[in-house]
């Protein structure tokens, strides 16, 4: 008798297991965080703090739920949709959710860009899923490390008007090398975005060759 192989494995695997509860955790959480970063316009230090702690949350479910899913062979068609959605659904609502409470045009141009380059990447990756594998490489993840770690400094109220006088100086600062990470990422979402479309591109060629 032949062994089932590995894809077939795969497909039996249920979709009640612990990396796609995390998942779908990940995606109740959104609207949560939104609404705690934008109480009061954004201006609540204390409900900042709350936004800041749901999204550090989704970012660590994150790293684990895949992590488990690789490890114990847990990786399912719901995950593979699901996984991708809840990561740019947190993230597409912290930049949403940024624009809004600072409501400068550059915030705004770089949340539309970045999000049109996120989104139809996903798209892409799903449509083609079948025929075309591009794998997450490294650029991706610093990618996706360095956007969280912007994102997140970015929603601590760090230029609250309301605190300590010996917290301006240093808030300023921190808030300042968030943005600079900010531009980092911004920079290797787009070179990685590059990369993605010219992988697609390539593959597909070989393929119709």
């Amino acid at each position: 008798m032949s062994q089932p192989t590995p894809a077939a494995e795969a497909r039996k695997v249920s979709n009640w297991n612990v990396p796609n509860v995390l998942t779908s955790l990940r995606i109740l959480l959104v609207p949560f965080f939104g609404w705690t970063l934008l109480i009061d316009d954004g201006q609540q230090a204390h409900w900042r703090l709350v936004a800041w702690a749901i999204f550090f949350v989704a970012m660590v479910t994150d790293k684990i739920d895949g992590d488990l899913a690789r490890k114990h062979n847990l990786v399912t068609d719901f995950g593979k949709i699901a996984d991708p959605i809840a990561d740019k659904a947190i993230t597409g609502m912290a930049f949403i959710g940024l624009a809004i409470v600072h409501d400068t045009w550059w915030w705004w141009t770089i949340t539309i860009l970045v999000l049109a380059r996120e989104w139809s990447v996903t798209f892409v990756r799903l449509a083609v899923a079948s025929k075309v594998v591009i794998a997450a490489d490294t650029l991706g993840k610093w990618k996706t490390f360095i956007q969280g770690i912007a994102l997140g400094g970015l929603v601590l109220p760090l230029t609250d008007p309301d605190a300590a006088d010996w917290w301006h100086t240093p808030g300023d600062v921190l808030y300042w090398a968030f943005v600079a990470c900010l531009v980092v990422a911004v920079v290797l979402t787009f070179w990685s975005g590059v990369q993605f479309y010219w992988g697609v591109w390539t593959q597909r060629a070989r393929l119709r060759g």
